[in-house]
Parts: structure tokens; sequence; C-alpha cells
């Protein structure tokens, strides 16, 4: 039998009718997550056509993007000051009532950023396929599903039918040999891997991250990789199941239990790509040349060590970048100021992330002028960092502690990096307006970010932690 490569294997046991060459292929989606910014368009297309919920009990709705952080808006009565994010959370209330979706609503305790409470739940399982309208769905992929982000459109396909129409994209391996030194996390992993890949350096295919740094890797860890993903321009991203990813999966409430247990982790052990698998492409990346990492640009692949420079460029539109950011090539990286800190996010918001934060800033304050939001990324995260005492270590360095959600990552909900300001944040992108209009977000690790807040610039964690 010819070997196969993990996503292959996925991809096979989902196909529906095959791709030809004027038709993509018929793909049946296992669990469809949806939250309150992508859906009502679909929803609304669905009554025009007097259409029913193919499946619900694939489909998860929860509240992430638009819901306010602050626990008065959450919890005390107090109404959504943001307008649009308002009309948002009502409508997804409506249409999961009508069209019989399960709902984790603004004040449900299981409620999250969408990314982190599939995996909280154990309802995120190797071998599926995951799709949410939202790009970062790749970080269902470190458990081995297939999982990738759909526009509005293709929401309405998957609550109408359960399957989505796709071309079959390429496979491409990310070797990570060697081990990450101390002080340095996967979330410099990734900004490194983008960084030598290019922003468009995975498009059309699907990442299998593997070597032994990967395998060293919790599950909070592999998420954060697999993430980033779609910023490197791939369809999805890949982590072959393992002994980790079962011991994670085995105390999450929705998982199989019992004999079906037994079968799945039989099921899910024949996953990982067969010895000789071809992939399309590949690269290497030593683990252990690497060192705390961050963006100084516009887009992800904009990256520098932290103890770098600014590189120099002749091309226009880094020079825009540039000059968005305020920033000259030559300049030293740890030279560059911050007046904002963000924490949190489907990248960055999870528990360990929250103790790497913590154990930075502990017996520290935030340096005069500096900003600090920490925002659990699901209400369980919050609860777990309380009963650590982790909140009052954020709130004795004088940093916020908020409600989850996805917060200062976009800036729809209000929380927003004034114009001018440097923020240096634990999310996903740093877009132009990303964070607010004119704001400059610089991309780092939680222990980078920490670092900064105590300095008011950018800082070597390992200054910290070492």
């Amino acid at each position: 039998m010819q070997p196969k490569t993990m996503f292959e294997k996925v991809w096979d046991d989902h196909v529906v009718v095959p791709e030809t060459a004027e038709t993509p292929a018929v793909l049946f989606i296992d669990l469809h997550l949806t939250h309150e910014v992508t859906t009502p368009q679909a929803y609304t297309e669905l009554r025009s056509r007097g259409l029913k919920l193919r499946r619900p009990d694939l489909t998860l709705a929860t509240m992430d993007h638009s819901t306010p952080t602050r626990t008065e808006q959450v919890f005390g009565g107090v109404p959504i000051a943001v307008d649009s994010a308002a009309r948002q959370v009502k409508q997804l209330e409506i249409n999961a009532a009508e069209f019989g979706v399960e709902l984790f609503n603004l004040q449900d305790s299981r409620r999250g950023i969408v990314h982190i409470i599939g995996p909280e739940l154990g309802i995120t399982q190797p071998g599926k396929t995951i799709v949410c309208g939202d790009s970062h769905t790749s970080t269902h992929g470190a458990f081995g599903a297939l999982a990738f982000g759909i526009g509005t459109t293709e929401v309405g396909h998957v609550l109408a039918t359960q399957c989505l129409l796709q071309r079959q994209p390429k496979t491409f391996a990310i070797n990570v040999t060697n081990r990450l030194p101390a002080g340095v996390t996967a979330k410099d992993l990734i900004l490194a891997i983008i960084g030598k890949i290019g922003v468009a350096g995975g498009t059309g295919h699907v990442l299998e991250f593997r070597g032994p740094a990967i395998e060293a890797m919790s599950m909070d860890e592999r998420m954060t990789i697999c993430n980033m993903s779609i910023e490197a321009g791939a369809r999805a991203g890949m982590i072959a199941p393992d002994a980790t990813t079962f011991e994670y999966l085995a105390n999450t409430p929705r998982a199989p239990k019992g004999a079906a247990w037994d079968a799945a982790v039989a099921h899910w052990s024949k996953l990982p790509s067969d010895p000789g698998a071809v992939y399309d492409r590949s690269v290497d990346i030593d683990a252990a040349a690497l060192v705390p990492m961050v963006t100084y640009g516009t887009h992800p692949g904009m990256v520098a060590p932290v103890n770098g420079n600014v590189p120099a460029s002749g091309d226009a539109v880094f020079e825009k970048a540039l000059a968005y950011m305020g920033l000259t090539a030559g300049e030293a990286i740890a030279d560059v100021p911050v007046n904002n800190v963000f924490v949190g996010s489907c990248t960055n918001g999870r528990l360990s992330d929250l103790r790497n934060a913590a154990r930075v800033l502990r017996g520290h304050k935030l340096a005069q002028g500096v900003k600090m939001l920490v925002v659990p990324g699901s209400q369980a995260v919050k609860r777990a960092a309380e009963a650590e005492g982790l909140d009052q270590v954020f709130l004795a360095a004088g940093a916020e502690w908020r409600e989850s959600g996805c917060s200062m990552c976009l800036g729809m909900n209000g929380d927003l990096v004034p114009s001018g300001h440097y923020s240096i944040s634990t999310s996903n992108r740093n877009f132009e307006g990303r964070q607010g209009k004119g704001a400059r977000t610089l991309l780092a690790s939680p222990e980078t970010a920490a670092a900064s807040a105590i300095r008011g610039r950018v800082t070597d964690p390992r200054e910290f932690t070492n």
C-alpha cells in the first residue's frame, strides 16, 4: 500500500464525492464551530430558502469576537457598550434557539474563544474535519485534525448540508530538529518559521509540523504552533497525535469514554504519517538556534530576534510598513517603546500562557505609562487562573484582569489600542489597524510581553527567567 501522510489519511476518510478536473471534492465535516460574527448572514440565507440545520449535533455556538471583557457588561447587567457587538450577540441567541444549536451564551460558564473551548470540551479530536468561520481554526490541527477557516457563504453550506466543496491541498513538512533552548517558546518558533518561509510560503498546502521539538511540546504549545499556520498562508496545520494528545483528551468532558475511548485511541494511533510518505514540499528548522522573536512590521513574516535590529530593504511595501510602525532600518528591536500590552487570544490565552506571563511579572510593577490587559481565553481558564492566584499577580503588577474573549486581538469589542501607540501582543496578527486605527502591533510570546511591560520597551524575557 502506498505510504500516506496524516493529511491524506484524514482527507480520504472524509471524501463523499472525489474531485475532478472540473469540480472540487465534497468533504464531510465532523464538527462545525460557530460564533456571533460570521453566522448572521448564513442563517438569514437558510430562512430565505426554507432550509433546516442538517446536523445540529455536530454544530456548536459560542460568543467570543464581539463580547465585552469588562465584568459589569458580562455579569453586572450593564449593557454592552458597542452597539454592533450587542446586536451580534442578541442575533446569535435568536438564531441558535430557532435552529436548535447548542449555544454557550454570554454568561455561560463554558463560554470562551471558539478555538480554546473546542479542545477544553474534548470535541476537538484527532482525525476529525473541523471548520469555523474564522481563519485560526487551524488551531485544532494540533490534535491531528484537519481544521480550517471558511467564509460566511461556506458557513451556510455546512449548516445546510454538513459538507463542503474543497480542492485537495498539497502537503508541506516543517521538520523542526533539536529542542528549543531555555527561554524560547512555541510562539518564538512559529514566528521564526513564518519568517523563514514567508507569509505566502504555505499557500495551497497543509503544513505538518514534525520533529523532536514538536514532540516535546505540550498541547497548549502545539495549539500555538498550529494557530498561526494560516499566517504562513497555509490552508491548515497539523501535528501527529501521540501520548501527549491522548492524555490531554482523556481529562475532557466530551471525549469518548470506556470502550469507545479505547476504540478511538486505536484509530487515532494509526493517523500519523506512514514511514516513506512523500510531501510536496519540506523545510528544516533548527530549534536549538532560535532566540525570542518579535515582529516589527505589519505582517507576521516581518519578524526579528529580540536582540536583533530592524532589517533594511528597498522594497516599497516594506518601507510603507516601517513608516506605519514609525521604525527605521537598523534600529534595535530592544529600543522600541511599549505603551500597551495584551496577553490573551486564541494563540496565547490558555492557562499555561497566563502562568508564563505571571512568572515573569511576579514581584514587579508595570513601567510608568504602560497599560496591560490580561484576558483569559475562556471562562474555564479564568477560573483555573484565579484558583492559582495568577489574577492577583497581574493585579499587583498593575495590569487589568478581564472576562474571557478575543478582546484586543482584533478590537471588535471596544478593547482598543490608541492611534500611534505601540502594543506588544500575544495574538496572531499585526496588520495595520488590527488593534485599532493607527495602532502599532508587535507580536511576541507571553513571556516577552510581560518582560516588556516591566521595562516599558521591548525586552528579552530571559533577563527575568534564566
